[in-house]
């Protein structure tokens, strides 16, 4: 049986079972937005056992109305999640990531510049 995922709209697949060899590329690049949702922050302070306030403090910032996840400078161009443990490279959250991380690589984005997601995701396939 194939592990590979294939969502209507998308000249890709996906296959999982790559993740484990891939070393966070998802995680880990240029800075942006790792959007989180009200009901994620309360998961994910309910999970770090924290209170929301001391979660959005320590881990999250505002952007507009919507919050976003802090990155960690890695180097001049390079950013990392928060969250991503750089000494086992993998998520330290990975059960209460955001949805935005759970969809990748099916975003919108990747339908128009499929180039862009097979240089950053080795588990990405050809149809």
């Amino acid at each position: 049986m194939s592990d590979l995922i294939k969502k209507d709209g998308y000249n890709f697949t996906f296959k999982p079972s790559v993740c484990g060899i891939c070393q966070g590329n998802c995680c880990i690049g240029e800075s942006g937005y790792i959007w989180i949702n009200k009901i994620e922050i309360e998961n994910l302070s309910n999970y770090l056992k924290m209170d929301v306030e001391e979660l959005k403090e320590r881990y999250l910032f505002k952007e507009g109305y919507k919050y976003s996840i802090k990155e960690v400078k890695l180097g001049k161009n390079s950013f990392a999640c928060c969250f991503f443990d750089l000494s086992k490279r993998q998520c330290s959250i990975y059960e209460y990531r955001p949805v935005q991380c759970r969809t990748f690589p099916f975003w919108d984005y990747f339908k128009n510049n499929i180039e862009e997601v097979y240089k950053e995701c080795p588990a990405i396939r050809d149809i």
